[in-house]
């Protein structure tokens, strides 16, 4: 099983666009640990993608060309819905 450093995923996680920021970076505090390692790893995974493919896959505008990582943009959305608007 592969350890993650938890800091490194918090800083691929903020991408310099504020709108993936408000996204990602509470996942990855709230939210990452608590995934399963395949999940972790596809996490991971889907931070080396780039801004604007994340961003529409985010929006829901088109699904990844990749499908592995829908259960993982499920999850981000679903997390982001559940949080109390600040």
């Amino acid at each position: 099983m592969q350890e993650f450093n938890k800091q490194k995923i918090f800083w691929h996680s903020r991408r310099g666009m504020l709108e993936l920021d408000l996204l990602l970076v509470p996942f990855a505090q709230e939210k990452f640990e608590t995934l399963s390692p395949q999940d972790q790893q596809l996490y991971v995974e889907l931070l080396t993608q780039e801004d604007q493919d994340l961003w529409v896959w985010l929006l829901q505008q088109t699904k990844p060309t990749d499908e592995k990582f829908i259960p993982i943009i499920d999850q981000i959305l679903a997390h982001h819905k559940k949080r109390p608007n600040l």
